[in-house]
């Protein structure tokens, strides 16, 4: 009896693997924890549940009641031969997870296998695993959770009234008196702990990836608390390297990158001396990420190094994505594909799908900031007194001396005092405004500066309807006159054009001033800078909503040369006008 016993539980392996392959189902998960399967559910767990069924027969040890002796497999039966098995956990756990119609199912299809293999006990055996669905049915509880316990004990019970049924039904009732006698026992045990073991793989494997990702989620909720912070000022140097410091003592990877299309904004990590900050992007798999928008992971071949000892074997790259585009990449290294899991994997585009909202947001709250500012800055425009205090005095000088010319500073400085009250209410205006308002403020410097400042115009008349944000020309203009011509005294020169391309039209501000510093052109494009005579929030204001209105095509593109003068330039998409003239 023992050894039966024995040589059962060895057997179970198999159902430990049949429940572990289980796991990988949906819809075994969804026998977990949904209250009520559909029909189709209900239809594929009573085939899969009754085959399982089939299984636990054919793994049996049949038993001759003549020799008293056990052959290792079940093929066919003789009258006077039965199957020791554990055909009843499968149709248990069916009945248990899946109510008294899965269990009735695969009790009906396992019943049916085990009557056609004949043998005096096929009859009671048949009917027994019928019965023992519709026993495990009645112990299904909606939502409620199968104990281990309760599993034992109806596999058990079970398996207890199979040996009665054989006892009832089966006929010579000597040898089904000598069977029951000699398997009974063993049965009762083996099919009472198959049916907890079942249970309790399912329940391990299924426990253990809820309580890794509930671990991954909360380090996700946790990078996204500490990285948000950084990434509402965009994606830059500082930003990138803040970033790369939580991600990489997050994941504990051998080193974490990021960059823009274009070079390299942080490495934290390994390598970080083959892979310097400000270098342009070369390898082929960051480019192909960008290009494709998705997410590659590529071995140590794919990594560019200026050395061959670089101890970085695996990379996965995963996209940035701002407003339907690729900016960047987010690059997470490792010693070698080994260590590259699924679970990596989904971690890696999670926060890629994470990083690129908080950009995305990010963005969102800099374009409103900046609408304030740009409303704030019009209404300092509008109060500034000393500007408007020395146009006011040099009208009163000129009104003997030259009324014409101060009759024209005043329409100049009228038109430049109402286009200032009009930008608060405005999201866009026309060029031909922008120009007006541009002009009217360069004719009031031209009149205080006289015979030191001179404005040419180059506008081409096709470009004259174009949308452009409000105060976008005059704040470069102001530039210019305050910080380029600060230091001159005459032979200050100013030059503004407008022309017409077949997808977009170029405006460009030109000037002989003294110059911008290489470094300082790139950080007056990202942040506020203050100075002594400024905020330095002009160009900044004017770029930023630029790329909000138009996209990153559109950004300030500065040229300088220190003591000879200043180019900016951007281009905009051409808007299409109606048949009444209005832009949209």
């Amino acid at each position: 009896m023992f050894e039966l016993l024995l040589t059962m539980v060895e057997r179970l392996g198999i159902i430990v693997t049949i429940a572990f392959v289980l796991t990988r189902f949906p819809f075994f998960r969804d026998m977990i924890y949904q209250e009520q399967l559909d029909r189709k559910q209900q239809y594929t767990a009573i085939l899969f549940f009754g085959f399982f069924g089939i299984i636990g027969t054919y793994s049996g040890l049949t038993l001759s009641t003549e020799s008293l002796h056990f052959s290792s497999w079940t093929a066919g039966l003789n009258q006077d031969e039965a199957i020791a098995n554990s055909r009843v956990v499968g149709v248990v756990i069916a009945g248990l997870l899946g109510g008294y119609k899965v269990g009735i199912g695969a009790g009906i299809i396992a019943g049916l296998h085990r009557f056609t293999l004949g043998g005096f006990t096929g009859i009671s055996c048949g009917l027994a695993a019928i019965i023992a669905g519709v026993l495990a049915g009645l112990f299904h509880r909606k939502n409620k959770h199968v104990r281990l316990p309760s599993a034992f004990f109806i596999g058990a019970l079970a398996e207890s009234v199979q040996m009665l049924i054989i006892l009832l039904i089966s006929r010579p009732f000597e040898k089904a008196w000598t069977l029951v006698e000699i398997i009974g026992v063993p049965m009762i045990l083996a099919n009472g702990i198959g049916s907890a073991l079942f249970l309790l793989i399912i329940k391990s494997v299924i426990n253990e990836e809820e309580r890794t990702g509930a671990i991954q989620a909360q380090k996700t909720l946790r990078i996204a608390e500490k990285t948000l912070s950084h990434l509402r000022h965009g994606l830059s140097h500082d930003s990138a390297k803040a970033v790369c410091h939580i991600l990489h003592n997050e994941i504990r990877t051998s080193a974490v990158s990021m960059t823009n299309t274009k070079e390299i904004l942080a490495h934290v990590g390994l390598g970080y001396d083959h892979h310097q900050v400000g270098s342009p992007i070369q390898t082929q798999i960051t480019q192909s990420a960008i290009q494709k928008g998705e997410t590659i992971v590529a071995g140590k071949n794919a990594i560019h190094c200026r050395e061959k000892s670089c101890p970085l074997g695996a990379v996965v790259v995963a996209p940035l994505r701002q407003q339907g585009e690729t900016i960047g990449t987010l690059k997470f290294y490792f010693r070698s594909e080994k260590e590259i899991t699924p679970v990596i994997m989904e971690l890696v585009s999670g926060l890629s799908s994470l990083l690129s909202n908080q950009l995305e947001t990010a963005d969102v709250d800099r374009a409103y900031q900046l609408a304030k500012e740009a409303e704030i800055k019009a209404l300092q425009a509008q109060i500034s007194p000393h500007f408007l205090f020395n146009t006011l005095n040099t009208i009163l000088s000129l009104i003997r001396l030259d009324p014409m010319k101060a009759r024209k500073l005043l329409v100049s400085l009228s038109h430049f005092l109402r286009q200032n009250l009009s930008v608060t209410t405005q999201s866009l205006t026309t060029l031909e405004q922008e120009l007006k308002h541009v002009k009217a403020y360069l004719a009031i410097e031209e009149a205080r500066f006289v015979n030191k400042l001179s404005v040419t115009y180059d506008i081409d008349e096709n470009t004259l309807l174009q949308n452009i944000p409000p105060l976008t020309l005059q704040p470069i203009v102001e530039n210019a006159i305050k910080h380029g011509f600060k230091d001159k005294e005459k032979n200050c020169y100013i030059h503004i054009s407008t022309k017409k391309e077949p997808t977009h039209i170029l405006v460009t501000i030109e000037d002989n001033g003294e110059g911008i510093p290489p470094e300082r052109i790139q950080q007056l494009l990202a942040q506020p800078i203050s100075s002594e005579t400024g905020s330095g929030v002009a160009l900044y204001n004017v770029n930023r909503r630029l790329s909000f209105v138009f996209g990153e095509k559109t950004t300030l593109q500065i040229n300088s040369i220190l003591q000879q003068g200043t180019s900016i330039q951007f281009s905009i998409p051409i808007s299409e006008v109606n048949e009444n003239g209005s832009i949209y």
